[in-house]
């Protein structure tokens, strides 16, 4: 079709040329050829629509001489897009097999190198890892970024993030695509270098590596992560400073700052950072964290969540902390009481398990059992039991602290 409207296009072109030099020219002139000793003259509107019609012949014999040649590349080239989207109908249906041998066999170069990567990904789905690295290495000179993601894709997905690294690391991939940046974050982070995959939280959001909405969940991941990492107090400190001051009232965040600075002894930085953040924010999960971390300040600690109890009385966190700060000063009277009252506010199966923990310190062996067996039934949504009455066993606690004054009620 496309011939036949090229061949009328040009016909009516020149004649419409003809014509309208014929009439617009006042003098259409002469024009004189001399061949073979032969004159040939004519007039100047002819001449140039003779020109032109020469010109449109030699062009439309060309065309038909390469018009079978052409028929013939748009044909293979429809069958290779129909091969290519059938084969990639069958991976999304799971017939790894047929897409394979259907991918392993397109060699169109414009669809060449993301028919190996499909290739690559249906041989690893049906468990042959080489062949899937032999896919993917055919594209190592004629695209290296391509070869880096699909390598690094397939490494993630067997739990290989070193490999994913050494692969999107390599000078000839470089710069990285965004799916090479959100790929080797993801590797970084599985390694354990929160710190790294951090800082690359910048690049991400540029590139549009990852979706807007889950940059926040990433930054609070691997924050948590870099800071549970911190080998000494340095380290420690450096990543806090780090930190948005958004993340700093982040609950996970908190505690994972607040965890860290207490196994490395910095006792005033742990609590500190707690007490900031419940100030701000209030959350139940940091309010239980008060009492159960292993550092002093028993008195000061216990202070504060009295007047916190002003702001929030029946909080279940608050009154877990209560319960384990009572404990660890050898008040097991006080502790049992303010456990039950934390079972009135829905503390669940932790304050039952702190309880039979009491129990059985002081021998309240029956008790204890039956505290133990409300925690499981607490997890399960189970009925609970009822403790049965006071025995008359001692009350009298030895508190069970280690040197620095924590409980060890856990």
């Amino acid at each position: 079709m496309s011939f036949i409207r090229s061949l009328l296009l040009w016909t009516v072109a020149v004649l419409a040329i003809a014509l309208a030099a014929q009439v617009l020219l006042p003098e259409p002139g002469l024009v004189l050829m001399r061949y073979g000793g032969t004159d040939y003259t004519t007039t100047l509107p002819r001449a140039i629509a003779i020109g032109l019609a020469i010109f449109a012949g030699a062009w439309l014999l060309v065309r038909l001489l390469a018009a079978p040649g052409i028929a013939l590349r748009r044909r293979r080239e429809r069958v290779e897009r129909a091969r290519l989207g059938a084969a990639l109908e069958d991976m999304h249906l799971g017939r790894w097999d047929r897409a394979e041998r259907s991918l392993a066999t397109i060699d169109d170069p414009d669809t060449l190198a993301i028919a190996r990567v499909h290739a690559a990904r249906a041989a690893a789905a049906r468990g042959e890892p080489v062949l899937a690295q032999q896919h993917v290495d055919t594209l190592a000179s004629t695209h290296p970024a391509l070869r880096a993601v699909a390598l690094a894709e397939l490494a993630l997905a067997h739990q290989r993030p070193a490999d994913a690294l050494t692969a999107l690391d390599a000078s000839a991939a470089q710069p990285l695509p965004p799916r090479g940046l959100a790929l080797r974050a993801q590797a970084l982070a599985e390694l354990g270098r929160y710190d790294d995959a951090y800082g690359m939280l910048g690049a991400l959001r540029k590139a549009d590596a990852v979706p807007e909405a889950d940059l926040p969940r990433l930054e609070a991941r691997w924050a948590r992560g870099a800071l549970l990492a911190a080998a000494d107090g340095n380290a420690l400190a450096s990543r806090w400073d780090s930190v948005s001051s958004a993340l700093r009232h982040d609950p996970a965040v908190v505690a994972a700052y607040a965890e860290r600075a207490a196994a490395l002894h910095w006792d005033d930085a742990a609590s500190r950072a707690i007490e900031q953040s419940l100030d701000a924010h209030w959350d139940e999960s940091l309010a239980a964290l008060y009492g159960r971390l292993s550092i002093g300040r028993l008195d000061e600690r216990a202070s504060r969540i009295e007047r916190w109890l002003n702001e929030h009385p029946g909080s279940p966190g608050l009154l877990m902390s209560r319960a384990r700060l009572q404990y660890a000063h050898g008040d097991w009277l006080g502790a049992e009481s303010t456990l039950h009252d934390a079972i009135q506010h829905d503390a669940g199966p932790e304050a039952w398990e702190l309880l039979g923990h009491g129990y059985a310190a002081n021998g309240d062996e029956s008790r204890a059992r039956v505290a133990y067996a409300n925690a499981l039934r607490s997890a399960r949504g189970d009925a609970l039991v009822d403790l049965a009455p006071d025995a008359g066993v001692s009350r009298r606690l030895d508190p069970l602290r280690d040197p620095r004054g924590s409980t060890r009620l856990q």
